[in-house]
């Protein structure tokens, strides 16, 4: 049948305005039934998607109690860039001057160090012995902090060797999962089932999975009146958790509380509840520099996409 031409459309049917048009395709998504989420309630893991300056990818994510997970391998991401390196750093007694010390130079002193170190072992084994039973009782104390750690949950995400894997398609993402290649989701128990039973069409990620950290620096810029709450509240969501997850210590330090990134996020939080609570959130908004916090976002997402690692 020969397609009719758009410029005379049947007079019996109304001609749709922009709005009936967006009308109509909204009902269209809701008449489409939404992706099966049993796989993911069983295993206990989600699919993510992370959008960057550089692109957007799919990875995945779990929750599980710390004392569960072997924190990602960062050893060989550390010796790939000089300024993360682990460097062994001596002091002075005076506090004036810091000498960096390669591990040849550190053994050679610690040999020179031996000798008054004996000297002083009978001195301090006594001091020791007398201290033995505040030394028990702080470990005592240092055990069950170490108990209620282990208990928390931490997010993991589909990491190998500090870096994050990003899919460009679902399809490379299900690719990778079912090839048995490394990675630190492998150690969760129900991988196995996840990587037997995926499918393309599983990685539909739900809306509160879904990130745009592209979006961040520029909303901020745009000054207190265009800031988008839920983009940014759900920016420091996913921020803390790769943080966390890929060790990146310094993200976690401008994101932990009593930093003005975090009281940029306390008063966002507040600003969406409504009531009083809401207009005191506004309020402490206003006081909180846009160029500030955008530098700062920069900074966190210039960090977290230097170790994502994109498959095609």
């Amino acid at each position: 049948m020969a397609r009719q031409s758009p410029q005379r459309p049947d007079a019996d049917e109304p001609e749709l305005d922009d709005t009936d048009a967006a009308a109509a395709a909204d009902e269209v998504e809701e008449d489409r039934p939404p992706a099966d989420r049993a796989l993911w309630d069983e295993v206990r893991i989600d699919p993510v998607e992370i959008a960057l300056p550089a692109g957007t990818g799919f990875t995945l994510r779990a929750y599980r109690q710390a004392r569960e997970l072997t924190p990602t391998d960062v050893a060989e991401r550390d010796q790939d860039d000089p300024f993360l390196a682990r460097r062994q750093v001596v002091e002075t007694e005076e506090d004036e001057e810091v000498v960096i010390l390669d591990e040849e130079f550190a053994a050679l002193s610690a040999e020179e160090d031996d000798s008054d170190e004996e000297k002083d072992a009978k001195a301090r084994r006594k001091g020791k012995a007398d201290a033995s039973d505040d030394d028990k009782a702080e470990a005592d104390d240092e055990d069950e902090d170490e108990d209620e750690a282990g208990d928390e949950e931490v997010p993991v995400f589909l990491t190998h060797k500090g870096r994050l894997l990003l899919f460009k398609t679902p399809e490379s993402l299900v690719t990778f999962i079912r090839s048995g290649a490394p990675n630190d989701l492998s150690q969760l128990d129900s991988w196995n089932e996840l990587s037997e039973r995926l499918e393309p069409a599983d990685i539909a990620p739900l809306d509160e999975d879904t990130y745009e950290l592209d979006l961040v620096v520029e909303n901020l810029r745009g000054g207190h009146d265009a800031w988008d709450h839920e983009l940014l509240i759900e920016a420091g969501e996913i921020a803390r958790d790769l943080a966390y997850a890929l060790r990146l210590p310094a993200v976690l330090d401008m994101l932990s509380a009593g930093s003005s990134l975090d009281d940029l996020d306390e008063a966002l939080r507040a600003s969406v509840n409504g009531g009083i609570g809401g207009f005191l959130g506004r309020r402490r908004l206003k006081k909180i520099g846009a160029q500030t916090a955008s530098l700062g976002w920069r900074t966190i997402v210039g960090k977290i996409s230097a170790v994502v690692d994109w498959r095609d």
